[in-house]
């Protein structure tokens, strides 16, 4: 293989062979450390060659998988982060038609983005909750948070895309260009090609944010205002939520609201009780002449929260997306972020998200559940089913508005060591397992997301009506299953005889 004569394969493998779950470990034969996309497609067009080979392959971003989807078992994993940094924002000039936009890198992070496109008042419209992922990462799968009601997840917000497919083709594509890759590839879990490039649309940046924290205790009132807001994207520009467990609910999540940590008082009065709480924000820009706070009391006046109990902050645009971080910097210092994270994330339709929390009640354990459990919906509409993302499909008893909503619920747990043993951390893995399983059924009818499926049954039973075109576009982009075996949905040929 000709990198150019350079050196592109590490002796060291450690770092590949974790991930920020950190409890599944493969380690790969080799790391490949690539300097431009061509040496990517040198490599896979080798071992396409190669077909007798047993190799896979395993692009890593920022290593923030869950259940070892980035690590390639006696394979190479492709260290995406060496690849040439690429940040070039492209601002319309006057009486230019069209959007702003950004060419960036697959392996540069969403915090980079965000520092190199506020410079000239611009930003990505839908973001992740953390900011320290790679672009090609995320595309992979979603990309989704509080945003993404109003503007989609982030894989309905690229223009175009280059992509190194599992043959070793280079092939810049978009909706109207190579259109079938470029859909498969976005949320296809890395099955189809490398993301090496993205083209992501852009729109003027807010300057100041105002931070809505409301309570409740009554799950129905708390899912239908939350329901409401979405319902109002020209008031308000991000919503979510929250499950209130324990006293470590707030804890966890009060950096910017320290004054909320007086609703402790009303945790302790009554330990069985379950509160809920609906985070809603509003933006201003610079040349709005907006009265953030008669919006904000428009919108309070609409909802059913607990009167007493209602919390804001007005912070900077940049500081509100970059929220995570803070917490992160905390948990380091008492060494409590690298820490096993047995994470469970579904999407959930409105029709069964009540049974759903019923199931989540009856499984983990509330008093010593640490970490957030995330509730709130999206509106399925916003979504391009053209991409390779698995949505809960329609229910024949549901009305047509109710299919419009669904909900994302994430069980974001640590499982601290010191506190949790691997007997502790097997149980909460088989606790998280039996959620998934029962929520997968008709009656519920979720679906996973950054999911692992123990077998192939699983996943075909996980894409239902879509597998047979995501097996298609596997046999077209990708056709000895090179890449991506982490995920566990196909095997090489060569080595499954």
């Amino acid at each position: 293989m000709d990198f150019g004569g350079s050196s592109n394969f590490h002796e060291s493998t450690s770092t590949a062979s974790v991930d920020f779950g950190g409890f599944i470990f493969n380690i790969p034969s080799a790391v490949f450390k690539p300097k431009s996309s061509r040496d990517i497609a040198v490599l896979l067009s080798f071992l396409s060659a190669s077909s007798s080979a047993k190799v896979s392959v395993a692009a890593r971003g920022a290593g923030h998988s869950i259940h070892g989807q980035a690590q390639a078992p006696d394979g190479i994993v492709i260290e995406m982060d060496t690849l040439p940094s690429l940040i070039e924002i492209h601002k319309l000039m006057d009486g230019e038609e069209g959007f702003p936009y950004a060419d960036v890198s697959g392996g540069a992070l969403w915090i980079e983005l965000l520092e190199e496109s506020l410079k000239l008042g611009l930003a990505p419209r839908s973001w992740t909750d953390y900011l320290y992922l790679s672009i090609g990462g995320t595309l992979s799968n979603a990309g989704i948070s509080g945003q993404t009601f109003k503007y989609g997840p982030q894989i309905t917000n690229v223009l175009q895309l280059e992509v190194v497919t599992g043959k070793g083709e280079i092939v810049t594509c978009s909706p109207t260009q190579s259109a079938e890759l470029f859909y498969a590839v976005l949320g296809g879990l890395g099955q189809f090609g490398i993301i090496t490039r993205a083209r992501i649309l852009l729109q003027d940046a807010p300057q100041q944010v105002k931070w809505v924290r409301l309570f409740y205790d009554d799950f129905q009132t708390f899912i239908k205002d939350q329901e409401l807001l979405i319902l109002m994207p020209d008031k308000v520009d991000y919503v979510e939520g929250f499950i209130v467990l324990n006293e470590n609910s707030l804890h966890s999540s009060s950096m910017a609201f320290p004054n909320q940590l007086e609703f402790i008082s009303e945790l302790r009065k009554d330990s069985s009780k379950v509160y809920y709480c609906i985070e809603f924000a509003v933006h201003s820009h610079k040349n709005e002449e907006i009265k953030i706070e008669q919006v904000v009391d428009e919108i309070t006046a609409k909802l059913r929260y607990l009167p007493s109990f209602i919390y804001s902050a007005e912070v900077s645009y940049y500081d509100f997306l970059n929220r995570v971080r803070m917490e992160e910097m905390i948990l380091r210092e008492k060494e409590q972020w690298q820490v096993p994270h047995p994470w469970l994330n579904m999407f959930v339709p409105k029709y069964g998200i009540a049974e759903f929390k019923d199931l989540l009640f009856e499984t983990i354990s509330r008093h010593d559940f640490e970490g957030p459990i995330l509730l709130y919906p999206l509106l399925k509409d916003k979504w391009d089913m053209n991409t390779s993302v698995v949505l809960p499909e329609a229910s024949s008893a549901t009305e047509v508005d109710d299919e419009r909503v669904i909900y994302v619920v994430g069980l974001l747990q640590s499982a601290n060591p010191s506190r949790c043993t691997k007997t502790c951390l097997t149980d909460l893995l088989e606790r998280h397992r039996h959620v998934a399983k029962m929520a997968a059924s008709d009656r519920i009818g979720a679906k996973q997301y950054l999911g692992h499926q123990p077998s192939l049954d699983q996943w075909r039973k996980h894409f239902g009506s879509k597998w047979d075109r995501f097996a298609d576009r596997k046999s077209r982009f990708d056709p000895l299953a090179l890449l991506a075996p982490g995920q566990g949905i196909f095997l090489r040929p060569s080595a499954s005889t």
